[in-house]
């Protein structure tokens, strides 16, 4: 395969708080510059692993501080052999081998984010990656930021602001998975970011728990349902959206209890407007106004909540895929980036991003061992 001068094939991988499974991205980087997506795969969750990463994360949230106990190691196994499969079926849709790929961008799960306690928790083991895969892996994004006194996310800005860097006028790079997160990207102006609020995450919870749902196809549900304005006021009204940046969040900070004695559809609708209605607020806390809002992740493909925040913000909301980019992979590609960056020496967060105090490396490197 040819490459550009300096560039590395990477593979990132991501599995994030909706638990719905795995995205496997191959591409080519030089760490710098925006990445060239070569393949794309996901991989979806079984119930039953669903399911035990759920009781995994539910434990991991009621600890003070990371700490060893069997349904979590468990999970940590599940997580590693799922994604290890992932990257082998990665390779044979691609046509590549193992040893043309310089190195793999392992997330893990996310079972717990407590930057105020000084911990973040991201399960599945980098070293066996490596040594079964037999590619370099970078694992443990997270940590080294939240030990500087960061909030150890978002860290996808830096790839939002490669990504973004043709355009000549301020936009904002929104991404809807289980949390939300936004990057402003604008000529001059140093990278800003932070999660915005829940995401997909409590809508998911919502339909889970009153329809036996996964999730709300099509935003159909929202749409035959009306908000209440109490409700999302009192949403509204928590200190979280008060705060300036930056700052991050837990999926499990927000739940749908206030939402409990309402309607299946105007339960959905005041929970999509809650997250369309903290993306506006959001806006309002960044250093510049962005002309476009452009929008990765699960929810874009939400037309309910896609409408709902057009009418919150005022401004142009398009999916990134009118761009030419993947809206499924973007997260996955921003990991392979990251990756490449390690390896490389580079960055992954920042001041305005994670708080961090400067410009920080992040990540573990773990290279295969000799069998």
């Amino acid at each position: 395969m040819g490459r550009e001068t300096d560039a590395m094939l990477a593979i990132g991988l991501m599995s994030g708080t909706s638990l719905d499974g795995i995205d496997a991205a191959l591409v080519e980087t030089d760490g710098e510059r925006a990445a060239r997506l070569v393949a794309f795969r996901g991989e979806p969750y079984s119930d039953q692993a669903r399911a035990q990463l759920a009781e995994a994360t539910q434990l991991a949230l009621g600890f003070q501080r990371p700490r060893a106990s069997p349904p979590i190691v468990a999970a940590a196994e599940l997580i590693t052999r799922t994604h290890t499969l992932a990257v082998q079926k990665l390779l044979r849709d691609a046509g590549v081998t193992a040893g043309e790929v310089d190195v793999i961008g392992f997330h893990g799960q996310t079972v717990a984010h407590r930057p105020d306690r000084g911990w973040t928790w991201q399960i599945g083991d980098g070293q066996t990656l490596a040594d079964v895969t037999g590619i370099a892996t970078v694992a443990d994004f997270r940590s080294a930021d939240v030990a500087a006194g960061g909030q150890g996310a978002p860290l996808l800005p830096v790839y939002h602001a490669a990504r973004a860097a043709a355009f000549d006028e301020p936009v904002a790079v929104l991404n809807l998975g289980g949390v939300a997160n936004i990057t402003l990207v604008a000529d001059g102006a140093p990278l800003a970011a932070f999660d915005t609020g829940p995401a997909n995450g409590l809508i998911d919870s919502w339909m889970e728990q009153e329809a036996g749902e996964r999730f709300d196809r099509d935003g159909a549900t929202a749409a035959a349902g009306r908000v209440d304005e109490s409700v999302l006021g009192a949403m509204l009204d928590h200190p979280f959206f008060d705060a300036a940046y930056p700052k991050s969040l837990d999926r499990s900070d927000f739940t749908i209890q206030p939402a409990r004695g309402l309607g299946l559809a105007d339960g959905a609708a005041t929970l999509t407007a809650f997250t369309a209605a903290s993306v506006a607020v959001a806006l309002r806390l960044l250093p510049r106004a962005p002309r476009r809002l452009l929008v990765g992740g699960g929810g874009r493909l939400n037309p309910t909540l896609m409408r709902m925040i057009a009418e919150q913000t005022g401004l142009p909301v398009e999916p990134v895929d009118v761009l030419g980019w993947n809206g499924d992979s973007l997260e996955a590609e921003g990991f392979a980036f990251m990756a490449v960056r390690t390896l490389r020496g580079l960055p992954i967060s920042f001041p305005g991003t994670t708080g961090a105090p400067r410009p920080l490396c992040g990540g573990t490197v773990f290279r295969p061992r000799a069998r």
